[in-house]
């Protein structure tokens, strides 16, 4: 996805990729998932030309979503939160070690890890410090 900006985003509650899939399948029916966050970004116009929200399972970027919109959403405390409408389904991408991080950045296409080639897609996912370590190595 290079010349796109993009959001980078740690999948708590999820160990991988299919997990999350069928979560967002089972929760939203086949239609637009939602992630709603507490900070609105700043880049919006350039995030939705294109862009996508990078998902991070246990260290390792593995997965993106391409981002639709963004929309208002009050909270019952009052506070101002972002929903992020992501296009339903998940692209698998080359898998990549990231550090922990609190909340979402940005990640620039030109730093963002290519799609896995048709058919790598549904491979199985590898445990999380075996695809860490591959990744570490360059080899997946």
């Amino acid at each position: 996805m290079s010349g796109h900006l993009n959001l980078m985003k740690l999948c708590v509650g999820c160990d991988d990729p299919a997990e999350l899939a069928a979560w967002q399948a089972d929760r939203y029916k086949g239609g637009p998932a939602r992630h709603v966050t507490r900070m609105w970004p700043k880049r919006e116009a350039e995030l939705l030309d294109g862009g996508s929200i990078y998902w991070v399972f246990k260290g390792v970027m593995q997965a993106r979503q391409r981002l639709l919109a963004l929309e208002e959403v009050l909270g019952e405390d009052g506070i101002r939160r972002c929903a992020l409408i992501l296009e339903p389904g998940l692209i698998r991408v080359a898998a990549v070690p990231r550090r922990p991080f609190q909340g979402w950045r940005y990640l620039p296409g030109t730093d963002a890890p290519p799609d896995l080639p048709q058919g790598r897609d549904s491979e199985p996912n590898l445990p999380p410090d075996i695809a860490r370590a591959l990744a570490d190595m360059g080899l997946r």
